[in-house]
């Protein structure tokens, strides 16, 4: 299992102490919640504040983007040459012509599924995906429940993928604890993204090891 942690959980007044510390302790990737106010109600983070998480880490970054006007915002990251952006299917009317876009730009594209967003919605997307990220949660914020049909979802994104395409990693997001990660990993995920389990931890190592099941 690789290891995401969401810095949205991070402590903000010492962020860049913390991205740093994560990477650390273990982790494969950090991720970045980008939520613009308007696709979620929440509003996070810019392309400054991003810029200094990416100077600070020393794992590639995962960008997540919970926003409307998409390919305005890959054009605010890119830049910044994350290893991943992936943006909501919900809210794309070309999510083909946008993965394109991204892949272009040298980094690796994914879609978002919503809770109520059925697997079967990126089968024709599948083969020119490197990341599909299930949300758990509804999005918007961190520190909620995960839902639990979720996992009979990924079963099936997973039946998907291998019969597509074995290399595209499927994600979660939302709710990942040590209670939940080995069940996530037998219905087929191969990325976790957790936020509160690994930053309220009193130890990054030991939270970021209890998921790499």
């Amino acid at each position: 299992m690789l290891v995401a942690p969401s810095i949205l959980s991070a402590d903000f007044g010492n962020l860049a102490r913390d991205v740093k510390a994560i990477c650390d302790s273990g982790c494969d990737l950090v991720h970045v919640d980008v939520m613009d106010g308007h696709f979620v109600p929440n509003l996070t983070l810019g392309p400054v504040v991003v810029s200094a998480v990416a100077k600070a880490a020393t794992k590639p970054l995962d960008v997540h983007l919970m926003v409307e006007n998409n390919t305005f915002f890959v054009d605010l990251f890119a830049p910044l040459k994350p290893g991943y952006i992936t943006f909501h299917m919900e809210e794309e009317k070309n999510p083909h012509r946008l993965v394109q876009y991204i892949r272009e730009l040298g980094i690796k594209p994914g879609v978002v599924l919503n809770p109520h967003t059925p697997a079967e919605s990126v089968e024709y997307l599948l083969a020119d995906l490197d990341m599909v990220l299930v949300m758990s949660v509804n999005p918007g914020f961190g520190g909620q429940k995960f839902i639990p049909n979720i996992v009979e979802k990924i079963k099936r994104l997973a039946a998907l993928r291998d019969k597509i395409n074995p290399k595209c990693l499927i994600e979660i997001d939302g709710g990942v604890n040590a209670d939940n990660i080995e069940m996530l990993r037998d219905a087929g995920v191969d990325v976790c993204v957790a936020g509160s389990y690994v930053f309220k931890h009193e130890s990054y190592k030991t939270a970021i090891e209890n998921l790499k099941v």
